[in-house]
């Protein structure tokens, strides 16, 4: 048996938890919305590289400016060799 903290329970005298949970279905909303987030586990040696989410939002904003840049390049001279 697992060693529960001594908590306040909060839940009014009124209340019967499991008549409140009664018929639900556990993860029903989870697929709908994984589908809306874009979580990614990073690995370990990647995620000691930065220091917070902000971190790695700017490390990903800039590789895309760069590729977008490189691209950029790419097609000017593909335009200008035809």
């Amino acid at each position: 048996m697992k060693n529960r903290s001594k908590v306040e329970d909060e839940l009014r005298p009124e209340y019967n938890l499991r008549e409140l949970l009664k018929g639900r279905v556990r993860g029903k909303y989870a697929k709908r919305y994984r589908a809306g987030t874009n979580l990614v586990l990073l690995e370990p040696d990647v995620a000691r590289a930065f220091t917070d989410e902000r971190a790695v939002n700017e490390a990903l904003r800039l590789v895309i400016r760069l590729t977008n840049t490189r691209r950029a390049r790419k097609s000017k001279r593909v335009a200008t060799t035809s």
